[in-house]
């Protein structure tokens, strides 16, 4: 049982499953490969990756890697609140350098699917978050890519000064995406 929402974004989907609650707590179905099917999601995930941010204010990203290993993402927080951002990077693409951000949290229990040719980002609201993410290929280091989270050509409208964001040394060495390597568009 899950609901799904279409972004400003061709691929990019935003996932509710269905919550199941009683005093005792609850139960549900974070990954059914058939439904996801049924709805455009690839059911080909390889790998299970979580991370954890101690504070407000981490960033992490925009990450990507590309083929012969890119990787499409389905990202759920599973403690705390985060906002979630897929950028378009497929050269010729009528949505290039476009982006959508979504609030993922806990309460909220939504996904969001980013399929391969987006890069991917986010910012921890709360400290103390936990976000879990399948991807439909395995880490390949040559492949790994990231841009600037502040790209001017992009411009996410992070909800948080930029002055105000803990950075890794990669995120924050990161190329502009007019210097980055990027996928080109299959329509």
């Amino acid at each position: 049982m899950i609901e799904v929402f279409k972004t400003k974004l061709d691929g990019v989907l935003e996932v509710r499953p269905k919550k199941f609650g009683d005093d005792r707590g609850f139960f549900s179905e974070t990954y059914h490969a058939q439904r996801f099917s049924d709805v455009g999601i690839p059911t080909a995930f390889v790998q299970d990756n979580q991370s954890y941010s101690a504070a407000t204010g981490v960033l992490r990203g925009l990450h990507y890697q590309l083929d012969p290993h890119a990787q499409g993402k389905l990202v759920r927080v599973t403690k705390g609140r985060i906002f979630d951002v897929a950028v378009d990077i497929r050269r010729g693409s009528p949505t290039f350098a476009q982006w959508v951000g979504v609030e993922l949290s806990e309460e909220g229990w939504n996904q969001l699917y980013i399929p391969a040719g987006f890069a991917h980002g986010f910012l921890t609201l709360v400290p103390g978050v936990e976000v879990v993410y399948k991807v439909t290929d395995y880490y390949a280091p040559e492949c790994d890519r990231s841009i600037r989270f502040d790209d001017p050509t992009i411009g996410v409208n992070w909800p948080i000064s930029s002055t105000e964001v803990q950075l890794s040394e990669k995120d924050r060495n990161a190329p502009l995406l007019a210097d980055a390597d990027v996928f080109d568009f299959r329509s």
